[in-house]
């Protein structure tokens, strides 16, 4: 696996000065996804390998409090849990993006303490979930990520980036019953890049649809957010 790497963040890691990791590949194609070039492996910019990566974070420790692994899907790479737990042992605190869909390689970086904070996207409700990721037979895996979060395991976070073709109101009325009891959840609004997976897709989400969306959530997690508010 090769990395790319933004040397600092103040927006991906919520409360730590941290550096962001990029892997290159996923299993997932949202067509509403702005990392294009990371999702289907054309990114040429991964200027880091493994050995790289850690001769950057040896030097930034007592600068850097935190390291994001993200993506394309990181935990979709064997070596995954080896990069988060070799960051952990620099005394990093550690966040990983995911999408749920590797739920055997989350549960082993959980259990070694190889990370602090989980953030896992919900595409979108249960009945849908094709549709918004692009790929079959996904749901068994990512729900067996929802239960494992939800029970408290480790401090997390689910959200959901909401468009305004693939997604309805009533569908955060079923996204809502299925993380209820979910401690944290975030929906952020789509925003457009130059690098968008199926451009012109008719992505963007009003306002409205945004406060509608979240008070049909809040029905069953009442500390729901819209992100940025």
């Amino acid at each position: 696996m090769r990395f790319g790497l933004q040397k600092l963040t103040l927006l991906d890691y919520p409360g730590n000065v941290a550096c962001t990791v990029f892997s290159c590949g996923c299993n997932f194609r949202c067509p509403y996804c702005h990392n294009a070039s990371l999702v289907t492996g054309s990114e040429s910019g991964l200027e880091l390998d493994f050995a790289g990566l850690l001769a950057f974070l040896e030097k930034r420790i007592g600068i850097l409090d935190g390291v994001c692994f993200t993506g394309g899907e990181f935990l979709l790479h064997p070596d995954a849990v080896d990069a988060a737990a070799a960051a952990k042992a620099l005394g990093y605190r550690v966040k990983v993006d995911t999408n749920g869909s590797f739920p055997g390689a989350l549960k082993e970086l959980i259990d070694a303490g190889s990370v602090d904070y989980v953030a896992m996207d919900i595409k979108g409700s249960p009945e849908k979930y094709a549709l918004c990721c692009g790929r079959d037979n996904v749901l068994p895996a990512v729900n067996e990520s929802v239960d494992l979060l939800k029970s408290g395991i480790v401090a997390c976070e689910f959200r959901t980036t909401v468009t305004g073709n693939l997604h309805e109101v009533e569908d955060f009325s079923a996204i809502g019953k299925w993380i209820c009891g979910a401690e944290r959840y975030f929906l952020q609004p789509f925003e457009s890049s130059d690098d968008i997976l199926v451009p012109d897709g008719g992505y963007a989400v009003s306002s409205a649809m945004l406060e509608q969306a979240l008070a049909a959530v809040r029905e069953y997690v009442p500390n729901a957010a819209i992100r940025g508010r």
